[in-house]
Parts: structure tokens; sequence; C-alpha cells
């Protein structure tokens, strides 16, 4: 490609992205494909000779975006956003552009140093304390992997990393059973091993880790011989919306001188507005927490945000310095590729800082306040309705609701049948999950540029859908 050739077609790419974000409610939200229907569509061998980029265009256009899920829609309600507001599109193609290694300081000081101003910024934005030092990791898994790692090596005296788990006390990791997937994966990689992730039961309207218990099983444990390490505290869960006592759960951790990790993927974007930080009462006194400025805040994907206390233990944890990868007679720098597993890292902070300047905290704050007011107006709507349950109140934007008209002998079936058909039908999308043994519907309002009218459109395809079945 020459370099006319890659103007011109910068330049064609980015009106069509302007154009797709302007036709976006046109489009229904979910493809209506079947399994295999792309595939068949693209050759079984590698092409031997080059193809034109008109070719390479057309066929995006033809074949590719007509399957796509458009997870920038204004009517995508389902799981939680990837929101990408448009002016973090534009940070994340300058990236691309210079497409830098910022895994040290010297392959890329402003990436760097960026990255520690803007986290600092977003730090003071939900109103955590000075004592917390952040990095941008790919994804909340990633960041909850790190902090597990931490309280893994902690638990067995630093000697982790060289020995290995063989032949010790099994590490304990507690949880309650509403947490992310994620954790799973994470105990799963560090070697832990899922037996050794302690499910605490849960109690009350938000869903939380009863203390009680936890002290209780940390108690047995190490009445047992074994090695408790950390407790992975949930605020506002995928499934819907659980939210532990951090404060309480913080409490006992430190008394029997745990970690504590808070996954806050989802719900942690909302801070940004202080009257919605009950939710995390006692943050300030956790080890470390995530939060997904890529969900509903608008930063592109990836972009995960991991605040510590103790910057040093991650290092510990996670640092290996070959010669090659020394920086020599520089001293007062941080190289970020010894904050989390992957060596290699993209500048993602650019993208944030964007964001954090063009919307400013006042105009993310409306969106996210604007969201759950949105959100409760139409719980209640549906609250009112003949047939419909409310079976889990608003946490922040998120709620949970069951279709259960009279006469009805299989009302999982049924709600499942109805997801299917709201989904099918293309103008909103939605998600189920189970609830207390039965199936219910998630109902969560976090588009960048959803507005009023789309969440009642959303209700009347809920409602209408349900008439018909």
């Amino acid at each position: 490609m020459t370099p006319a050739e890659y103007r011109e077609w910068l330049v064609r790419a980015a009106e069509w992205g302007a154009t797709y974000r302007e036709g976006l409610r046109e489009r229904p939200v979910r493809p209506a494909v079947r399994p295999g229907d792309i595939r068949r569509q693209l050759p079984a061998s590698p092409p031997e000779a080059p193809e034109s980029i008109e070719a390479l265009f057309a066929d995006f256009e033809q074949i590719v975006v007509p399957g796509m899920t458009h997870w920038q829609h204004p009517r995508f309600f389902a799981y939680f956003p990837a929101n990408a507001a448009p002016v973090s599109v534009m940070a994340e193609y300058l990236v691309t552009a210079m497409a830098a290694q910022g895994m040290l300081w010297q392959t890329s000081p402003a990436a760097t140093e960026v990255e520690t101003v803007v986290l600092d910024w977003f730090r003071q934005a939900l109103g955590l304390p000075g004592t917390f030092t952040g990095v941008i990791q790919d994804t909340a898994s990633s960041a909850t992997l790190a902090a597990v790692l931490v309280m893994r090596e902690r638990a067995l005296g630093w000697a982790g990393n060289r020995d290995g788990l063989a032949g010790g006390a099994a590490v304990r990791v507690y949880a309650s059973d509403q947490v992310h997937s994620s954790i799973d994966r994470a105990i799963w990689v560090s070697g832990i091993g899922e037996k050794n992730l302690v499910r605490i039961p849960t109690h009350g309207p938000r869903r939380g880790m009863d203390v009680a218990a936890l002290d209780a099983a940390i108690r047995r444990d190490l009445d047992a011989g074994l090695r408790p390490a950390g407790v992975i505290a949930c605020v506002g869960g995928t499934s819907a919306g659980a939210t532990d006592d951090v404060a309480s759960v913080a409490e006992v951790a430190h008394r029997h001188g745990l970690y504590t990790h808070v996954d806050a993927a989802w719900a942690g974007s909302a801070m940004i507005c202080p009257e919605f930080r009950t939710l995390w009462d006692g943050i300030d006194f956790v080890d470390s927490l995530v939060l997904n400025p890529h969900k509903w805040l608008g930063a592109q994907f990836d972009c995960s945000t991991h605040y510590v206390r103790d910057p040093a233990s991650l290092v510990r944890t996670l640092a290996i310095q070959p010669e090659y990868l020394k920086t020599h007679g520089k001293g007062d720098l941080i190289n970020y590729s010894e904050w989390h597993v992957p060596l290699g890292r993209r500048f993602r902070a650019l993208k944030l800082w964007f964001l954090l300047r063009a919307h400013g905290l006042t105009g993310l704050r409306t969106m996210i306040r604007n969201h759950v007011a949105w959100s409760a107006a139409a719980c209640e709507r549906l609250r009112g309705t003949p047939g419909f349950q409310v079976t889990s109140d608003p946490v922040l934007s998120l709620w949970t609701f069951r279709h259960a008209p009279a006469g009805i002998p299989d009302l999982d079936a049924h709600n499942l049948a109805l997801v299917n058909a709201i989904n099918d039908d293309g103008r909103t999308y939605l998600t189920q999950t189970r609830l207390d043994g039965q199936i219910v519907i998630r109902f969560q309002v976090g588009p960048f540029d959803t507005t009023e009218s789309d969440v009642k459109t959303a209700m009347d395809v809920i409602v209408e859908m349900a008439a018909r079945m």
C-alpha cells in the first residue's frame, strides 16, 4: 500500500465509521443469522495473490457487517455495555497509527507518564484516597488474576513463584456465589484450584456475603492448618447487581491478615457520582479494586483500571527483569509491564485521557445519572404491568424481571422463549440469568448514546412480545 493509498483508505474507513454510528438506530441490534452463515461466505483457503483493498472493503461491508451484533446500538441492554464514545474511538485510532509498545518507560515515555497522571485524575474522580495507585489492565479478568497472585504469594511467604504450590497446605480464597466467573478462572490459572475457592453464602436484598459466615470459614480453615490468603468482594455483580458490604468484609479480612480485592467492573464507573458511593462504603480499606471504564464510562475496549494500595507487592509478584528489559541510568520511573501478567502493553491511557477531557466529569455524571433514572422508571412501568414480576430491584441501572402470567406450567421455558422472541425482533437486545433458582431476564441501561425514548421503546417491545406469547 502506497502512502497515497493509505491516506485514501484511512479517510474512507473513518467516513464509514461515522456513517455507521449515525445509522445504528435503523439496524437490528442482533443479526438474523444462524451458526455457519458467515463461514460459508468465506473461502476455505488463503489467497496466494494480493487482493485489492476495494475487494476487501466490499467483503467487509457485505459479509462482516451484516453478521455483527451492534454493541454501540442505543438499545443494546444485554450483558453490560462495551461503550466506545466517539472521542475514545478517535484516540484509539491514533494509538493504532503509532503502534507503539509501552511495556517499559523507555519504550514510550509519554505512554507511561500519561497513564500515571490520568489514573490519578480518575482516582480523584472516584473519591478514592491518595493511598491508591493505578495501572491499566486489559480486562477485569487480568486485574483479578494479578490480585489473586498477590494473595497467593503473600500467603506463601513470597515463595510460590519459586517453589510452586505442591506439597504445602492449600491456599484458600473466599468469595460469594455472586461473583463473576473471572474469579473462578483466576483461581484456576493461579494454581490455587477450584476446590480452594470457598463460597460464602449471601443474604439480604443486595445478596451480599454473610460476614459472620466469612469469619467462621476463615477460622475453620486456620484450625485445619490451611492457608487463608484473601477475600474477593463484589460491587454490582453481573447477574443481578449483587453487592457485598465492603467495609464489613474488609474488617474481617484485615483481622485475619488477608488481602482484600473488590470487583466493581461495571458499577465502579458510577462512583464518579458521589451519591452512589454508598454502594462501596469501606472501599478506602481494601487492598485493591478493579473497574472498567470500557463498560459504562465510554472508553473503547479494552481499558480496565486496577488500583492498589501497595504497588510494591504487585511488582514483587509479577516483575521479571532480564538484562534486555532493564533501564540503566534512569531513576524514579515506572515500568507498567511489571504490574501485570503480559509483557506487551498498548497505550490504553490515551483514550481515557481524551474521554475525561472531551466530556468532563460533569458530562459523564449526567449520562450515568440519566441511565439510572430511566432504568428506575422502566422498572416501575413493568412492575405495574399485569403478568410481570420484578425479581430484583434496581442496583444503579440494573434490575431483573420475569413474565409470569397464570396458567403457564413451565415459567423458565416461557421466559427463555420470551427473551429469544425479544432478541429476534431486533429492536432491542436483552439477556437472561438464573436468580434464586429461576430463569429471569436482565435489563440494564448503559449505552453511551441511549436516550429516554430508547428505554421506553425497549419496554414497549417487552410488553408487546409477551402479549403475543
